[in-house]
């Protein structure tokens, strides 16, 4: 029997989608090994923990302080590392978002265990085995892991939320003492117009050089709005280098992996470290004049012609099917 320690990520005490789908890959996980999923989560007091059971948590360990209704990833880790000792656990699962990042090898470190970061794939067979995209995407790196721990960062958008509902019985823990010599988060400030974060998007709609400027962007925003819901805007490094877009809206190597359930790419040629970042996604519609570029190798629906006339077009038809 294999138990799994899923770390829920949330925010302002709603639990994020992101950690429904690392529940999603604990669950199949501990489903395939015989084992329960607990669930770990801190935040403010009042947090909706409901969505855990109906997820699939056994157990929901709730540690509610107002001291960590921002993340602070010292004491996150202690939290974590202190429900995971003694091998409690045969896996720690987290998204691989900018807190999972973080947090993961805070985690890792305290257990003296391995870290596997940005699975996009896990499985059991007589112990974990995790894939994920190497080589830009290229091939497939699968890595058997043979110690008694391990912490498992899953990439967003691969494992979908499933109901799978167990008792979710909730269970209160202390927070540990902080340290003072640690870092502390104090307050996050976030932009006039807070976006919708790429990596936790279901359509991401992005823009290269062929856009020209950066106004012709809006072109890319109404796009995005005509789809709705859970819709992104993102860009390539080279629009960010020229300060066209914020870095957070970055995909590619340097930037975020994104694996959406629709990836729209409109005047990106299709460098490879841009592909290295969306190459995974479920659909990719390429949008180019130039019929050589290499984005069209991987996409599914290739458009060639100039963004100017078929981005318009495109949202006029989006918005007919969609109603809005």
């Amino acid at each position: 029997m294999a138990n799994i320690l899923v770390v829920l990520e949330q925010r302002d005490g709603a639990i994020k989608r992101v950690g429904l789908e690392a529940l999603a890959a604990g669950r199949a996980l501990a489903d395939q090994a015989g084992g329960d999923v607990h669930a770990i989560v801190l935040g403010p007091p009042g947090m909706k923990t409901d969505p855990a059971g109906a997820h699939g948590a056994d157990v929901v360990v709730v540690t509610a302080d107002e001291a960590v209704r921002l993340y602070q990833g010292s004491r996150y880790a202690a939290a974590v590392a202190a429900r995971a000792q003694g091998g409690t656990y045969a896996a720690v699962v987290l998204g691989a978002t900018a807190l999972g990042k973080d947090l993961g090898p805070r985690i890792a470190a305290r257990l003296r265990c391995p870290l596997a970061a940005d699975v996009t794939a896990l499985d059991h067979d007589g112990g974990i085995v995790v894939s994920r995209p190497v080589y830009s995407g290229k091939a497939v790196y699968r890595l058997r892991v043979t110690a008694p721990t391990c912490v498992i960062t899953v990439r967003p958008n691969n494992f979908m939320p499933v109901e799978a509902k167990r008792a979710g019985t909730v269970e209160p823990a202390g927070l540990p003492a902080a340290d003072g010599r640690a870092a502390r988060t104090v307050t996050v400030k976030e932009p006039e117009r807070a976006a919708l974060d790429v990596a936790e998007a279901s359509i991401v709609v992005s823009g290269g050089r062929g856009l020209k400027e950066p106004d012709q962007f809006k072109l890319l925003e109404d796009l995005a709005a005509a789809f709705g819901g859970s819709t992104a805007v993102g860009a390539s490094r080279a629009v960010v280098d020229a300060g066209w877009r914020p870095h957070a809206e970055q995909v590619g190597q340097t930037g975020k992996t994104v694996s959406p359930n629709l990836y729209v790419a409109v005047g990106i040629s299709g460098a490879i470290q841009h592909l290295a970042g969306m190459r995974t996604s479920k659909v990719i519609v390429a949008i180019n004049k130039d019929k050589d570029a290499p984005i069209f190798k991987v996409a599914d629906y290739g458009i060639i012609g100039d963004l100017f006339e078929v981005v318009p077009r495109l949202t006029t038809e989006v918005r007919k099917i969609r109603g809005n």
